[in-house]
């Protein structure tokens, strides 16, 4: 895949050894934050149960369910569907996608408000869905994608959805002494925190902070009535596909 950082930085000669280091890196990242996922699966929900994050999660529920009233929404990383619950509460019907089994076996044991269809997909690759669509959402997965994979993905999402889509992303705010700390960033700009899990395993993991201005610079030519807004622990982007 040819990274649309390398060739806004190239755009008359692509330097392939450094194209190189990208699709390296990108590859590498994909496939630990897809094992780390994998391994995580049973312990995933509790980061919604810190006690000093439920007005902003409240906050964040209300957003959804009014987001997508009546609406057949496309979820992308869908997890362990703790946000298809709350979307299914008001939507028409849900298609909710990730790359792991293991996440989506635990969703698929859950209660749900309208009707709820799961299929392993990677994010990155999305498939035009055969049934009707008229929104997208994806919760706590930009975070984890590479700068350099960004706008790759949003062309690749959008792709799957109709003209004047509804579109909602959600993430986290970096907070310091309730956010894991970062523990480094590269060259390419993107950070990484090392959790640990219930097993004793450490595992390096991507998670971006972008700002309000990044957000919108990110969809700034490709959507329609942008509104972002940003609470103490979360951040919430929603926007419209350009009709036609």
């Amino acid at each position: 895949m040819k990274s649309d950082l390398a060739i806004s930085r190239f755009p008359d000669q692509i330097d392939t050894r450094w194209l190189c280091q990208i699709v390296a890196n990108e590859m590498n990242i994909s496939t630990s934050i897809v094992d780390y996922y994998a391994r995580r699966a049973s312990e995933y929900e509790r980061i919604f149960h810190k006690p000093e994050r439920q007005a902003d999660l409240q906050v964040l529920r209300n957003e959804v369910e009014g987001a997508f009233d009546g609406a057949h929404v496309f979820e992308v990383a869908s997890g362990t569907g703790y946000w298809t619950e709350i979307v299914s509460r008001t939507a028409a019907c849900v298609l909710a996608t990730d790359i792991n089994e293991e996440v989506l076996a635990i969703a698929r044991t859950k209660q749900y408000g309208c009707e709820v269809a799961f299929q392993n997909q990677d994010a990155y690759a999305p498939r035009m869905p055969s049934r009707r669509i008229t929104a997208g959402f994806s919760a706590f997965w930009w975070s984890h994608i590479p700068k350099s994979r960004l706008r790759g993905f949003l062309t690749g999402f959008h792709a799957v959805l109709p003209p004047g889509a509804t579109v909602v992303f959600m993430d986290n705010v970096y907070v310091a002494g309730s956010s894991t700390p970062i523990s480094r960033t590269d060259e390419f700009g993107d950070s990484f925190q090392t959790r640990r899990l219930d097993d004793g395993s450490e595992h390096e993991v991507l998670k971006n902070f972008p700002s309000e201005s990044e957000l919108r610079g990110a969809v700034a030519d490709i959507a329609a009535g942008v509104k972002i807004r940003f609470l103490k622990y979360y951040w919430v982007l929603s926007y419209r596909l350009p009709e036609g």
